[in-house]
């Protein structure tokens, strides 16, 4: 069996398929938790999560006693939201609310906020988006920087790339301008993380804000 056809085959189990979601939403969970989460025996979770520990999927770090599961790398969050992306519409579990109005992937911003942003930012011609990769333009460079985001490339993290939202199913904003625009909007209040989820909270302060920089005035 190839490496795909067996993360393939982990995936395909729906069990195995809501614990992988549960921790794509929860950021890091017990077994006990993820059992509930995917409606699964304690049993059959500690069967599963080992058998995804082995094909790299989960990872699992030791606290004390207790046992905590993340997702393996940010490859693996990212192939779950593409795959959700691309399910059919209505099918599965379905988002929270509070999921689909703000949320992280990863370290760059997602659901309606992210795909607002990303849309604003295109509209006012500070980026360019095509279907696998995009470029921040000379205006485009002058308004981040104004905004505080320092644009030198780091490493040999994709500069700037459309990212296909999985509740909105229109891309948001990641690479390195997606994650430097998510941490400034951190740094300045705008957003706070939901204690336990990938949701955000966006205050008054932020929406506020939001409308001020980019014109956004809903979500």
């Amino acid at each position: 069996m190839t490496a795909i056809a067996e993360i393939a085959a982990q995936i395909a189990n729906p069990g195995r398929a809501n614990m992988l979601i549960a921790l794509l939403e929860g950021g890091e969970m017990t077994s006990g938790a993820l059992a509930e989460a995917a409606h699964l025996s304690p049993q059959t979770a500690s069967g599963y999560l080992a058998a995804m520990i082995e094909a790299g999927l989960v990872r699992v770090d030791r606290r004390g006693r207790a046992a905590w599961h993340r997702l393996a790398s940010p490859e693996v969050g990212r192939m779950i939201e593409a795959m959700m992306a691309i399910a059919p519409a209505g099918s599965g579990r379905p988002a929270p609310e509070v999921l689909r109005g703000a949320r992280t992937c990863y370290d760059h911003l997602a659901g309606r906020l992210g795909v607002a942003i990303a849309d604003a930012l295109r509209d006012q011609g500070h980026i360019e988006l095509g279907e696998d990769g995009g470029a921040v333009t000379p205006p485009g460079e002058r308004f981040l920087a104004d905004f505080g985001i320092d644009l030198r490339p780091t490493g040999r993290r994709a500069f700037c790339r459309p990212c296909l939202d999985w509740s909105e199913r229109r891309p948001h904003l990641a690479g390195q301008v997606g994650a430097a625009l998510a941490a400034r909007c951190f740094e300045l209040g705008w957003v706070r993380r939901i204690p336990g989820t990938r949701a955000l909270a966006v205050p008054s302060a932020g929406r506020e804000g939001l409308h001020r920089r980019f014109g956004i005035e809903r979500f």
